[in-house]
């Protein structure tokens, strides 16, 4: 059961007086001082991390401001874009599918989706799996990195078009040739993802949105995860942007009424949640603990190929990059990015703790001009390990 530090020192001095509350917030301050030291070093906005420990707890902690024009303080329950983290959830709503026999990895994607009158235009259209758009592995491009999609997302921007829809935004790679066979390399892809939230969506009858929060954001708890399909999300931090971004979007991407400047709906199973660090670290504990649905499924979960042969030791898995021989043992979590935004989240299996972390701007870190993310994974890691040492849950 997940439990906030705050809870959690309640317990305590109800249960054993204020000296178990005094170690529980020194746990706080130590993640509030690392934060912050990041903060200063880095100069970002703001910024919220969580840390949860083998025992349930869940450290939280901020930094900085979620507004820089209204100076509106980052609190750790602020809500950000968690962007391709997403892609965990469609994952594991994908194999919790599996474990109900609703569909399988091993099946071809035409199976779902071979009705639609443009999949046979589609890269690999008569061999790719299931399991294929899963792992990355179905040699298809990816539609957000085209210059024609940018072109499109610039000019919606500016007339304040829709969203465009999965099927417009997989069409971006019809008639293009494959990059390689399906199930013979591997290369990322958000176009996969959309493929298969349809493939969810046809072969359950149900919307992917209504499964995921019935399976696991309510399941699970995670109050503060929920679909990012509008314009206006409650709470949300603002994102800032470089000047010379890719999509052109003005420097702040949410105006003065606190609505985004585009429409975050068109990710949709490319990543498609809002939510905060909090939640995303109690997301990652139950995930890769095997703790997150009743059905074994860890095996299927890691079931993994290599990402790239100059990368050998890093693998993708469901929805899950695997970094199979680290200092720290191996790591499992996913990032993501999306304009304005960029977010975290790791799994120490050997320690059994869960870091996450979300920052309110790209700048510096999507052209990787600046080490910020892997510094702070790793920062985050050492203090994740140490507390869950001194908490005696190690």
């Amino acid at each position: 059961m997940r439990r906030s530090i705050q809870a959690e020192c309640f317990a305590l001095v109800a249960a054993a007086g204020s000296l178990f509350c005094t170690a529980a917030m020194a746990e706080d301050g130590a993640l509030k001082n690392l934060l912050s030291e990041f903060h200063k070093r880095y100069g970002f906005p703001g910024a919220t991390a969580a840390v949860a420990l083998p025992d349930g707890k869940i450290v939280t902690a901020a930094t900085g401001v979620a507004d820089m024009e209204a100076n509106r303080p980052m609190a750790p329950d602020t809500p950000m874009l968690a962007a391709s983290i997403g892609k965990s959830f469609v994952a594991a709503t994908l194999l919790s599918l599996e474990s109900d026999r609703v569909l399988s990895r091993k099946d071809l994607v035409s199976e779902h989706l071979g009705g639609f009158d443009w999949f046979g235009r589609l890269p690999n259209h008569a061999t790719v799996t299931v399991g294929d758009l899963m792992r990355h592995g179905a040699g298809l491009p990816d539609h957000v990195h085209l210059e024609s999609f940018q072109i499109e997302m610039a000019a919606r921007l500016v007339t304040g078009a829709a969203a465009l829809t999965p099927e417009e935004a997989i069409a971006f790679i019809l008639d293009a040739e494959p990059l390689f066979d399906a199930g013979s390399g591997g290369a990322y892809t958000d176009t996969g993802y959309l493929l298969l939230g349809l493939v969810i969506e046809q072969a359950s009858g149900r919307s992917y949105y209504d499964i995921v929060t019935e399976r696991f954001l309510d399941q699970l708890g995670l109050a503060d995860t929920r679909p990012s399909n509008q314009r206006t999300l409650h709470g949300l931090a603002v994102g800032y942007v470089a000047e010379d971004n890719l999509f052109n979007l003005p420097p702040r991407t949410i105006d003065a009424q606190g609505t985004l400047l585009w429409d975050p709906s068109m990710e949709w199973t490319g990543g498609g949640l809002v939510s905060t660090s909090g939640d995303l670290a109690a997301w990652g504990q139950a995930l890769f603990t095997g703790a997150a649905m009743e059905s074994p499924y860890l095996d299927r979960l890691l079931d993994a190929i290599p990402v790239s042969p100059d990368a050998p030791g890093i693998l993708y898995g469901a929805g899950v990059a695997i970094y199979a021989d680290t200092p720290r043992g191996p790591v499992y979590g996913h990032g993501g990015w999306i304009p304005g935004y960029v977010s975290s989240l790791r799994h120490y299996a050997n320690h059994d703790v869960t870091v996450a972390f979300q920052i309110n701007t790209d700048v510096g870190i999507v052209d990787d001009s600046t080490d910020l993310v892997p510094a702070l994974e790793a920062a985050l890691a050492d203090l994740a390990i140490e507390l869950a040492r001194t908490d005696g849950s190690e």
